[in-house]
Protein backbone atom coordinates (compact mmCIF):
# COMPACT_ATOMS: atom_id res chain seq x y z
CA UNK A 1 0.00 0.00 0.00
CA UNK A 2 1.21 3.63 -0.70
CA UNK A 3 4.23 4.90 -2.99
CA UNK A 4 2.27 5.65 -6.19
CA UNK A 5 3.32 7.83 -8.64
CA UNK A 6 0.39 10.52 -9.67
CA UNK A 7 -0.07 12.81 -11.61
CA UNK A 8 -1.06 16.46 -10.53
CA UNK A 9 -3.26 18.01 -13.00
CA UNK A 10 -2.06 21.52 -14.30
CA UNK A 11 -1.52 24.50 -11.72
CA UNK A 12 -4.19 25.83 -14.14
CA UNK A 13 -6.94 23.15 -13.38
CA UNK A 14 -6.98 23.58 -9.22
CA UNK A 15 -5.09 26.51 -8.35
CA UNK A 16 -8.77 28.56 -8.64
CA UNK A 17 -9.83 26.32 -6.04
CA UNK A 18 -6.88 27.49 -3.73
CA UNK A 19 -7.96 31.35 -4.65
CA UNK A 20 -12.01 30.39 -3.32
CA UNK A 21 -10.79 29.09 -0.82
CA UNK A 22 -8.36 32.03 0.71
CA UNK A 23 -11.06 34.53 -0.10
CA UNK A 24 -13.78 32.56 1.43
CA UNK A 25 -11.27 32.93 4.69
CA UNK A 26 -9.84 36.08 4.20
CA UNK A 27 -13.46 37.70 3.87
CA UNK A 28 -13.47 41.51 3.35
CA UNK A 29 -11.46 42.49 6.37
CA UNK A 30 -8.36 40.06 5.92
CA UNK A 31 -6.44 38.28 8.73
CA UNK A 32 -7.44 40.76 11.53
CA UNK A 33 -5.42 38.29 14.35
CA UNK A 34 -2.40 37.32 12.10
CA UNK A 35 -1.93 41.85 10.72
CA UNK A 36 -2.23 43.16 14.32
CA UNK A 37 -0.03 40.91 16.10
CA UNK A 38 2.75 39.94 13.62
CA UNK A 39 4.93 42.75 12.27
CA UNK A 40 4.89 43.05 8.57
CA UNK A 41 8.58 42.42 7.65
CA UNK A 42 8.86 38.74 10.02
CA UNK A 43 9.93 35.58 8.81
CA UNK A 44 9.42 32.10 10.33
CA UNK A 45 10.14 28.56 9.25
CA UNK A 46 7.33 25.70 9.45
CA UNK A 47 6.99 22.09 9.37
CA UNK A 48 3.64 20.70 7.72
CA UNK A 49 3.20 17.67 9.81
CA UNK A 50 1.80 14.55 9.04
CA UNK A 51 0.15 13.49 13.09
CA UNK A 52 -1.10 10.35 12.06
CA UNK A 53 0.22 7.48 9.24
CA UNK A 54 -1.37 7.07 5.88
CA UNK A 55 -1.04 7.98 2.15
CA UNK A 56 0.15 11.95 1.03
CA UNK A 57 -1.99 13.72 -1.32
CA UNK A 58 -1.64 17.25 -2.15
CA UNK A 59 1.34 18.32 -1.04
CA UNK A 60 1.76 20.94 -4.00
CA UNK A 61 -1.88 22.21 -3.43
CA UNK A 62 -1.29 23.11 0.59
CA UNK A 63 1.70 24.81 -0.86
CA UNK A 64 0.44 27.05 -3.00
CA UNK A 65 -2.20 28.12 -0.18
CA UNK A 66 0.81 30.42 1.15
CA UNK A 67 2.88 30.88 -2.36
CA UNK A 68 -0.36 32.38 -3.13
CA UNK A 69 -0.14 34.96 -0.41
CA UNK A 70 3.26 35.83 -0.82
CA UNK A 71 6.01 35.57 -4.05
CA UNK A 72 8.72 35.22 -1.46
CA UNK A 73 7.41 32.20 0.38
CA UNK A 74 9.75 29.36 0.00
CA UNK A 75 8.73 25.43 0.53
CA UNK A 76 10.79 22.00 0.10
CA UNK A 77 9.25 18.97 0.13
CA UNK A 78 10.10 16.18 2.28
CA UNK A 79 7.68 13.78 1.38
CA UNK A 80 5.86 12.72 -1.97
CA UNK A 81 2.11 12.52 -3.02
CA UNK A 82 1.54 8.70 -3.20
CA UNK A 83 4.08 7.93 -0.24
CA UNK A 84 3.05 6.27 2.80
CA UNK A 85 4.39 7.95 5.68
CA UNK A 86 4.23 7.30 9.70
CA UNK A 87 3.10 9.51 12.27
CA UNK A 88 4.68 12.39 13.05
CA UNK A 89 6.50 12.42 9.58
CA UNK A 90 7.50 16.27 8.30
CA UNK A 91 6.08 16.19 4.82
CA UNK A 92 7.47 19.78 4.07
CA UNK A 93 9.33 23.17 5.55
CA UNK A 94 7.74 26.19 4.55
CA UNK A 95 9.97 29.54 5.06
CA UNK A 96 9.15 33.11 4.51
CA UNK A 97 7.22 36.25 6.07
CA UNK A 98 5.76 35.09 9.21
CA UNK A 99 1.91 36.93 7.95
CA UNK A 100 1.65 34.48 4.50
CA UNK A 101 2.50 31.31 7.03
CA UNK A 102 0.03 32.40 9.77
CA UNK A 103 -2.83 33.34 6.95
CA UNK A 104 -2.37 30.46 4.98
CA UNK A 105 -2.34 27.70 7.47
CA UNK A 106 -6.21 26.48 7.63
CA UNK A 107 -6.66 26.59 3.99
CA UNK A 108 -3.40 24.77 3.63
CA UNK A 109 -4.79 22.07 6.17
CA UNK A 110 -8.11 21.67 5.31
CA UNK A 111 -7.19 20.78 1.90
CA UNK A 112 -4.07 18.46 2.79
CA UNK A 113 -5.68 16.63 5.50
CA UNK A 114 -8.73 16.19 3.46
CA UNK A 115 -6.77 15.02 0.52
CA UNK A 116 -4.75 12.74 2.36
CA UNK A 117 -7.89 11.00 4.23
CA UNK A 118 -9.29 10.46 0.56
CA UNK A 119 -5.85 8.68 -0.48
CA UNK A 120 -5.47 6.63 2.96
CA UNK A 121 -8.90 5.16 2.25
CA UNK A 122 -8.42 4.32 -0.88
CA UNK A 123 -4.74 2.63 -0.13
CA UNK A 124 -6.62 0.52 2.21
CA UNK A 125 -9.09 -0.35 -0.31
CA UNK A 126 -6.36 -1.24 -2.87
CA UNK A 127 -4.87 -3.23 -0.46
CA UNK A 128 -7.99 -5.43 0.80
CA UNK A 129 -8.25 -5.81 -3.41
CA UNK A 130 -4.48 -7.48 -3.62
CA UNK A 131 -4.21 -10.27 -5.84
CA UNK A 132 -8.14 -10.40 -7.21
CA UNK A 133 -7.62 -8.21 -10.39
CA UNK A 134 -10.09 -5.75 -9.00
CA UNK A 135 -9.78 -2.45 -9.21
CA UNK A 136 -11.51 0.16 -6.79
CA UNK A 137 -12.98 3.38 -8.03
CA UNK A 138 -14.41 6.49 -6.56
CA UNK A 139 -17.92 8.02 -8.17
CA UNK A 140 -19.29 11.48 -8.80
CA UNK A 141 -20.49 11.99 -5.10
CA UNK A 142 -17.39 14.63 -4.07
CA UNK A 143 -17.44 17.59 -2.51
CA UNK A 144 -18.69 20.23 -4.87
CA UNK A 145 -16.10 22.56 -6.36
CA UNK A 146 -13.72 19.64 -5.11
CA UNK A 147 -13.69 17.18 -7.62
CA UNK A 148 -10.44 17.47 -9.58
CA UNK A 149 -8.62 17.60 -5.89
CA UNK A 150 -10.51 14.33 -4.55
CA UNK A 151 -10.11 12.68 -7.67
CA UNK A 152 -6.62 13.01 -7.71
CA UNK A 153 -6.59 11.90 -4.16
CA UNK A 154 -8.04 8.60 -5.06
CA UNK A 155 -5.35 8.19 -7.78
CA UNK A 156 -2.62 9.09 -5.13
CA UNK A 157 -3.48 6.03 -3.00
CA UNK A 158 -3.72 3.59 -5.78
CA UNK A 159 -7.22 3.79 -7.10
CA UNK A 160 -8.47 4.90 -10.56
CA UNK A 161 -11.08 7.46 -11.22
CA UNK A 162 -14.66 6.57 -12.52
CA UNK A 163 -16.51 9.71 -14.77
CA UNK A 164 -15.02 12.83 -13.70
CA UNK A 165 -18.78 14.16 -15.09
CA UNK A 166 -21.09 13.84 -17.12
CA UNK A 167 -20.06 14.86 -20.50
CA UNK A 168 -16.92 12.23 -20.47
CA UNK A 169 -18.98 8.70 -20.52
CA UNK A 170 -22.70 7.60 -21.09
CA UNK A 171 -23.93 6.24 -17.69
CA UNK A 172 -27.28 4.74 -18.39
CA UNK A 173 -28.72 4.71 -14.84
CA UNK A 174 -32.45 3.13 -13.56
CA UNK A 175 -34.57 6.42 -13.82
CA UNK A 176 -32.63 7.32 -17.52
CA UNK A 177 -34.56 3.78 -18.53
CA UNK A 178 -37.65 4.26 -16.75
CA UNK A 179 -38.19 7.76 -19.22
CA UNK A 180 -36.94 6.39 -22.14
CA UNK A 181 -39.54 3.39 -21.99
CA UNK A 182 -36.22 0.38 -21.56
CA UNK A 183 -32.71 -0.30 -21.42
CA UNK A 184 -32.62 -1.23 -25.19
CA UNK A 185 -34.39 2.32 -26.48
CA UNK A 186 -31.66 3.86 -23.94
CA UNK A 187 -28.85 2.29 -25.34
CA UNK A 188 -29.91 2.64 -28.89
CA UNK A 189 -30.37 6.08 -28.55
CA UNK A 190 -27.24 6.59 -26.80
CA UNK A 191 -24.48 4.75 -29.00
CA UNK A 192 -26.52 6.88 -32.24
CA UNK A 193 -25.81 10.29 -30.29
CA UNK A 194 -22.46 9.90 -29.45
CA UNK A 195 -19.05 9.19 -31.08
CA UNK A 196 -17.05 6.21 -31.48
CA UNK A 197 -14.76 7.86 -27.96
CA UNK A 198 -17.60 7.49 -26.11
CA UNK A 199 -17.81 4.53 -23.53
CA UNK A 200 -21.46 3.11 -22.63
CA UNK A 201 -22.07 1.90 -19.23
CA UNK A 202 -25.89 0.47 -18.27
CA UNK A 203 -27.13 -0.09 -14.99
CA UNK A 204 -29.00 -3.03 -14.28
CA UNK A 205 -30.38 -4.49 -11.00
CA UNK A 206 -31.59 -8.20 -11.48
CA UNK A 207 -30.07 -10.97 -13.60
CA UNK A 208 -33.24 -11.12 -15.96
CA UNK A 209 -32.15 -7.40 -16.51
CA UNK A 210 -29.02 -8.41 -17.40
CA UNK A 211 -30.16 -10.79 -19.85
CA UNK A 212 -31.95 -8.73 -21.51
CA UNK A 213 -29.12 -6.51 -23.11
CA UNK A 214 -26.20 -8.49 -23.31
CA UNK A 215 -26.56 -8.29 -27.02
CA UNK A 216 -26.47 -4.37 -27.00
CA UNK A 217 -23.47 -2.63 -27.71
CA UNK A 218 -22.46 -1.80 -24.15
CA UNK A 219 -18.39 -1.17 -23.20
CA UNK A 220 -19.72 -1.93 -19.39
CA UNK A 221 -22.55 -2.82 -17.04
CA UNK A 222 -22.90 -1.45 -13.62
CA UNK A 223 -24.19 -4.32 -11.42
CA UNK A 224 -26.33 -2.92 -8.78
CA UNK A 225 -26.26 -3.77 -5.08
CA UNK A 226 -26.30 -7.32 -5.95
CA UNK A 227 -25.17 -10.09 -3.51
CA UNK A 228 -21.67 -11.82 -3.95
CA UNK A 229 -23.55 -14.93 -5.32
CA UNK A 230 -25.55 -12.77 -8.16
CA UNK A 231 -22.27 -10.95 -8.77
CA UNK A 232 -20.53 -14.08 -9.64
CA UNK A 233 -23.52 -15.27 -12.07
CA UNK A 234 -23.54 -12.12 -13.78
CA UNK A 235 -19.99 -12.23 -14.12
CA UNK A 236 -20.43 -15.27 -16.06
CA UNK A 237 -23.50 -14.51 -18.06
CA UNK A 238 -21.42 -11.40 -19.19
CA UNK A 239 -18.68 -13.89 -20.28
CA UNK A 240 -16.37 -11.16 -21.03
CA UNK A 241 -18.74 -9.15 -23.37
CA UNK A 242 -17.81 -6.10 -21.58
CA UNK A 243 -16.64 -4.28 -18.32
CA UNK A 244 -18.23 -5.41 -14.99
CA UNK A 245 -18.37 -3.19 -12.39
CA UNK A 246 -19.84 -3.97 -9.12
CA UNK A 247 -21.74 -0.76 -6.99
CA UNK A 248 -23.97 0.06 -3.76
CA UNK A 249 -22.93 -0.57 -0.43
CA UNK A 250 -19.59 -1.37 -0.65
CA UNK A 251 -17.11 -1.10 2.38
CA UNK A 252 -13.63 -1.88 3.30
CA UNK A 253 -15.24 -4.91 4.89
CA UNK A 254 -17.07 -6.77 2.33
CA UNK A 255 -14.91 -5.61 -0.75
CA UNK A 256 -12.71 -8.40 -1.12
CA UNK A 257 -15.88 -10.63 -1.34
CA UNK A 258 -17.06 -8.65 -3.75
CA UNK A 259 -13.94 -8.78 -5.86
CA UNK A 260 -13.74 -12.49 -5.77
CA UNK A 261 -16.60 -12.87 -8.10
CA UNK A 262 -14.73 -12.08 -10.72
CA UNK A 263 -16.22 -8.47 -11.21
CA UNK A 264 -13.48 -5.92 -13.28
CA UNK A 265 -14.34 -2.83 -11.24
CA UNK A 266 -15.42 -2.04 -7.30
CA UNK A 267 -17.05 1.81 -7.21
CA UNK A 268 -17.56 3.58 -4.23
CA UNK A 269 -18.68 6.49 -3.15
CA UNK A 270 -17.44 6.45 0.55
CA UNK A 271 -14.24 7.43 -1.15
CA UNK A 272 -14.77 10.87 -1.73
CA UNK A 273 -17.79 11.65 0.58
CA UNK A 274 -16.66 9.92 3.82
CA UNK A 275 -13.23 9.31 4.08
CA UNK A 276 -11.97 10.50 7.45
CA UNK A 277 -9.51 13.85 6.86
CA UNK A 278 -6.44 12.92 8.09
CA UNK A 279 -4.52 14.84 10.74
CA UNK A 280 -2.03 17.47 9.56
CA UNK A 281 -0.73 20.24 11.40
CA UNK A 282 1.82 23.02 10.82
CA UNK A 283 4.53 23.77 13.40
CA UNK A 284 6.59 26.70 13.56
CA UNK A 285 10.05 26.15 14.35
CA UNK A 286 12.16 28.69 13.66
CA UNK A 287 11.00 33.07 13.56
CA UNK A 288 12.89 36.07 13.80
CA UNK A 289 11.33 39.86 13.63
Amino acid sequence: MGDHMPTLPARLVWEPIVRAALLEDLGRGGDRTTDAIIPADAFARAHLVARQGGIVAGLEVAAAAFELLDARITVEFLAKDGQQVGPMTTLATIGGPARAILTGERVALNLLGRMCGIATATGRFVEALAGTGARITCTRKTTPSLRVLEKYAVRAGGGHNHRFGLDDAVLIKDNHVALAGGARAAVERARGAVGHMISIELEVDTLDQLRDVLDLPLDAVLLDNMDPATLREAVRLVAGRFATEASGGITLETAREVAETGVDYLSSGWLTHSAPVLDVALDIVKSRP
